[in-house]
């Protein structure tokens, strides 16, 4: 199961440059004043879910070469 995970976000980091995503308040990274993630692996997943304007968003995030982190994917959850 983690292998297909990997392999599903892989391709999204891939593709995501034809779709790059803009950060929206909430987001990791808004504003850009994000520290580099020294310690964090190249390539690390993490998730983040947060409300903005009356939606509830779900976002997925690699860290790159510079320790940054990426956005590759963002869904809007229901809340329902």
């Amino acid at each position: 199961m983690k292998i297909a995970v990997f392999a599903a976000l892989a391709t999204l980091y891939l593709v995501a440059p034809a779709a790059a995503l803009e950060p929206i308040k909430g987001s990791l990274n808004y504003n850009a004043d994000q520290s580099p993630l020294n310690r964090t692996p190249v390539g690390s997943v993490t998730f983040n879910e947060f409300h903005s304007g009356g939606n509830r968003y779900r976002e997925i995030y690699v860290v790159e070469p510079d320790g940054r982190l990426k956005i590759v994917n963002r869904t809007v959850v229901s809340d329902s």
